[in-house]
């Protein structure tokens, strides 16, 4: 909050079997994502809504399968908005005078564009043992290249650039109750790149016998490369996990800053599932 022009986010996400025992234990699954941003001087809005559809293959021994290959794709729209009257251009000033709504740049520019996107991924998930498992996922995301800018007409060469995205994730018991949770998260776009590494420490204070929906709290250490260090901290409950985090600027940016970061809260929440029950397998899940 300290910078001009705070980013304020917003998201939600929600995903569900759509057919349940497809093949033994797999299932076609559905989802949808909405995602709100506004930042910088001119109001910069960014609103896209998504819809996703996943199938998940089982793999394995019949009576306990513990591998799961999962391929998804997901579609949605996005709208940007920006308002121009606050923003100001080198051609609006004459003699030292300020005259809004005189540059031709302004007057090239539209304060709202939109367009489709087209998402897919394949995650590759292994419950090695009871104490141990693992996932690997790829994906890539603007499929579809959609041009997206502000300016009329938009020119073929203003294409959105794919973003490519790999992760890897583990889950490791080092007793009934206390785990260790590393993760990797690497997504490159063009020239730019990002590279976040870290690891969560997850203890369960309630009954372990079902870890899914065992209390638990957890705090977690992360690294994004030359730009932040990251903690995080929550608790979890009856499928429930709610966690607190905070972002510290390391970079040049800091100066902008005052030294302050980011402070977010998210809520998630995983309905029973009736396998954990009588499996317990281990299979990670996203952190970031």
């Amino acid at each position: 909050r300290s910078i001009p022009a705070p980013f304020v986010t917003y998201g939600a996400s929600l995903d569900m079997p759509l057919v349940q025992d497809l093949t033994i234990d797999d299932y076609l699954a559905g989802g949808i994502q909405l995602y709100n941003d506004k930042a910088g001087d001119g109001n910069l809005s960014n609103f896209t809504g998504m819809l996703s559809l996943a199938y998940h293959k089982f793999l394995g021994r019949a009576d306990n399968p513990n591998m799961s290959l999962s391929v998804g794709f997901q579609g949605g729209y996005s709208s940007k908005s920006i308002d121009l009257s606050k923003l100001y251009f080198e051609e609006e000033y004459y003699n030292g005078e300020f005259q809004p709504g005189t540059g031709i740049d302004r007057l090239s520019l539209n304060n709202k564009t939109n367009a489709w996107i087209v998402n897919a991924g394949i995650a590759w998930s292994h419950s090695a043992s009871e104490r141990f498992g693992y996932t690997i996922g790829l994906g890539a995301n603007n499929l579809n290249q959609p041009q997206e800018s502000f300016r009329d007409p938009k020119s073929s060469d203003v294409g959105l650039g794919i973003r490519y995205t790999g992760q890897v994730g583990a889950i490791a018991y080092v007793s009934d109750k206390f785990s260790l949770r590393p993760a990797v998260l690497y997504q490159s776009q063009a020239t730019a790149y990002e590279l976040v590494a870290g690891n969560e420490f997850h203890l369960i204070v309630g009954d372990p016998e079902v870890r899914s929906m065992a209390t638990a709290i957890f705090l977690g250490g992360w690294y994004r490369n030359n730009d932040a260090a990251m903690v995080s901290a929550g608790v979890e409950f009856k499928g429930m996990r709610i966690g607190v985090s905070y972002d510290y600027t390391i970079s040049d940016l800091k100066g902008a800053t005052n030294g302050n970061g980011g402070f977010e809260i998210s809520l998630r929440y995983i309905a029973p599932n009736p396998l954990d029950f009588a499996r317990r397998l281990v299979y990670p899940c996203s952190r970031f």
